[in-house]
């Protein structure tokens, strides 16, 4: 578990990088090595093949493309089939990495989404995290049968204010094991998080095995941020990644995500991202 003094030096030194910015403006190491700063190879690495580049609070090239960042998202409580269909055709025509639905839509997903590069999230404990581990491990074996690839579950974001990281790791660990080795990622819920508790939350998911942190379910009061995104990629590092959720409705935005750390972004708006424009709504 991260220490008081661990959550300061933390914050203290992803606050200081955040102050300094690289040519374009976004979060700068000096390391002179990012896929700005040295364009001819990162366009290299493209062209022998590669379809994703990993950046830790450096940047992207102008022309990378962003469909295979996006979990293309519909998680309204009044979403109906034909809203269903029309999301996995929209991610089946524009090659995004995942579709992300609740767990009633996964078996016609699956099906919609058979014959293509496009795998299915779905949710677990959503969106307020406060159900039981073994309730949160049977809902995504649910799931996993019914054709999910992937798993975003939300914290016991009760149990972590009150300082109980037993259960916090206990419930994220359970589900792990129970989906292994498909991809879990921890919703966190920044939002409702102070500094320390975003490095508390982010350290237990790393010690559990998980795979992603993603920042919110979209159903509080808040979502992602540049400032959150950097901090959770300074504390789990290179073994995990980053999902940003919430409030990406443009480009721009999508983009600054990715620069801070984020590989993959969560959003309903991947249409309009990938298309540079901006969206009136969110998930």
């Amino acid at each position: 578990m991260a220490d008081e003094t661990f959550v300061k030096q933390i914050v203290e030194q992803v606050i200081t990088e955040l102050d300094e910015k690289c040519i374009d403006g976004t979060p700068c190491l000096h390391c002179d090595y990012c896929v700005v700063r040295n364009e001819p190879g990162t366009q290299a690495i493209l062209d022998a093949g590669a379809d994703r580049i990993g950046s830790t609070l450096g940047a992207i090239p102008k022309n990378i493309q962003l469909a295979k960042y996006i979990d293309h998202t519909l998680l309204k409580p009044e979403a109906t089939e034909k809203d269903i269909r029309q999301l996995c055709a929209e991610a089946a025509e524009y090659h995004f990495a995942s579709v992300c639905v609740n767990p009633y839509w996964v078996p016609l997903c699956a099906d919609l989404l058979k014959d293509s590069d496009v795998k299915i999230t779905t949710v677990i404990g959503f969106p307020l995290g406060a159900n039981s581990k073994e309730v949160k491990a049977f809902e995504a074996n649910k799931a996993k049968q019914d054709g999910a690839d992937e798993f975003d579950m939300v914290i016991n974001i009760g149990a972590l204010k009150s300082g109980d990281y037993r259960t916090v790791f206990d419930d994220i660990s359970t589900l792990v094991k129970s989906v292994a080795p498909n991809t879990v990622k921890v919703i966190i819920e920044t939002a409702l998080l102070t500094d320390d508790e975003k490095v508390e939350a982010c350290a237990i998911s790393k010690e559990a095995g998980a795979h992603f942190v993603k920042t919110s379910t979209g159903f509080a009061k808040g979502g992602a941020t540049v400032e959150d995104v950097a901090l959770m990629k300074k504390v789990v590092g290179e073994t995990m990644e980053v999902k940003a959720s919430g409030g990406v409705r443009d480009y721009n935005t999508a983009v600054e995500m990715i620069n801070a750390g984020a590989t993959r972004i969560g959003a309903s708006a991947g249409i309009s991202i990938v298309q540079g424009k901006t969206a009136q709504t969110d998930y």
